[in-house]
């Protein structure tokens, strides 16, 4: 694997953690290129639980050069510790790099994020609240704060004055919240720079002659493709692109350069927050597909809603991201609900079917979801290790979606552990 890069092919929590640890294993080189502390990757290795939330997957191996692109934006409180974290656990953080491009996560924006959210009343959009899109509005109005400009006190003073005292006004006089303290906080960001400033490299550079090198290269995502600013179902999206594309603009490294490009998605459907969601299960089937899988969120713990595999979004995913696989997750979680329902299109209330993804929620007002029924199964799955020890009920089931999604599925989950992952070529 040269250069892969592995993405969210739902509307995230797909187990991305597990796949990405199991590809970093055998990578040089990890790269992180969108997102913030929004995200999580959960990952399981050698029986520990980390639960990672900006560091990239490839933290766990000491050799691995882990890189943050200039499209990720970095909290730098919750990522100081999330570093104390990994060196409670005996992670060496020495690997690790930052881009002076990657955009700083201000104490404003966590509030803006929080008032913004207040005033949208029952029309909010269901963020984390962790400041990811204000961090990014400012990013693209051209006043953000970079983490070039953390790291040197005086340029960081200079431009903390001047945006936070247009913030400070936005806080009071729209809001009518309380304004910072912003001597305050520029000593205490300050800090946080000194803290991070040995870290911060170019990381377009070093990927570029990481390539250059021939060694392997693993870009990870972070959410999926259903919350892509773009290609998501807007509004209900991330302020950043989690599609494939999005790895070259958020890393500084051309398209040329990506060998393979892997989607994760689960056997089931989930999604966490306001939003479309047409295969949703509102009842003891979705309740026990919740507690079986454990789907409460990473970084929120909020409870995910649940549904049935939806074959229309992850085709739609496999479309926009160029899909060469699919890992396919828990498997095991569907163990004896019965027969498996698969969503294989839409009916609007005029009777119009939509095979394809909409590009306006609008078109998905009031929709049904059109299903396939195919048997399910009661076997523990669990200890499989190979396609041909499943039983014949779970490989019609991949098969089916195989076929739905016009994409093979390259990897089988069937327990939460990197080790329960069957591989197929």
């Amino acid at each position: 694997m040269p250069s892969s890069i592995v993405i969210g092919s739902q509307w995230g929590d797909e187990g991305k953690g597990k796949v990405i640890d199991i590809l970093a294993s055998q990578a040089e080189v990890v790269v992180r290129s969108q997102g913030g502390n929004n995200a999580g990757h959960t990952v399981v290795n050698n029986g520990v639980t980390y639960k990672l939330h900006v560091v990239p997957s490839g933290i766990l191996y000491p050799d691995t050069l882990c890189l943050i692109g200039a499209g990720v934006v970095i909290d730098p409180k919750n990522f100081l510790e999330e570093l104390q974290m990994l060196k409670d656990k005996n992670i060496s953080t020495k690997n690790l790099k930052i881009d002076p491009r990657t955009h700083v996560v201000m104490p404003w924006h966590i509030l803006l994020d929080g008032l913004s959210e207040q005033f949208r009343g029952n029309s909010d959009i269901g963020t984390t609240k962790r400041g990811i899109g204000p961090a990014y509005m400012d990013k693209y109005e051209r006043c953000g704060i970079r983490m070039y400009d953390l790291v040197h006190p005086e340029i960081f003073r200079q431009k903390a004055l001047s945006t936070g005292a247009l913030k400070n006004k936005i806080i009071t006089e729209v809001y009518g919240g309380e304004a910072f303290d912003l001597e305050a906080v520029i000593a205490e960001y300050t800090e946080y720079g000194r803290q991070l400033a040995s870290y911060v490299d170019d990381v377009s550079v070093l990927t570029y002659e990481a390539n250059k090198a021939g060694k392997t290269i693993l870009f990870e995502g972070a959410q999926a493709t259903l919350l892509d600013i773009d290609f998501g179902t807007y509004p209900y999206v991330t302020s950043s692109h989690p599609v494939s594309g999005g790895v070259c603009t958020g890393t500084g490294v051309g398209p040329k350069m990506i060998d393979r490009i892997i989607g994760v998605a689960k056997a089931y459907t989930t999604r966490v927050g306001k939003g479309p969601f047409p295969s949703e299960l509102n009842d003891e089937i979705g309740d026990k597909i919740r507690n079986i899988g454990g789907e409460f969120g990473t970084t929120t713990g909020r409870p995910r809603r649940t549904g049935w595999f939806d074959a229309v979004i992850v085709r739609h995913s496999v479309r926009v991201n160029g899909l060469d696989g699919l890992a396919l997750n828990k498997l095991d979680t569907l163990c004896g609900l019965g027969d498996l329902k698969v969503c294989v299109a839409y009916k609007k209330p005029d009777g119009t079917v939509l095979k394809n993804f909409p590009a306006a929620l609008e078109e998905l007002d009031g929709v049904e979801p059109v299903y396939e029924t195919l048997p399910g199964f009661t076997e523990d799955i669990s200890g499989c290790r190979s396609f041909d020890e499943l039983p014949e009920t779970c490989k019609a089931y991949i098969r089916r979606v195989e076929e739905l999604i016009e994409c093979p599925v390259c990897m089988i989950g069937v327990g939460p552990d990197r080790t329960q992952t069957i591989e197929r070529n």
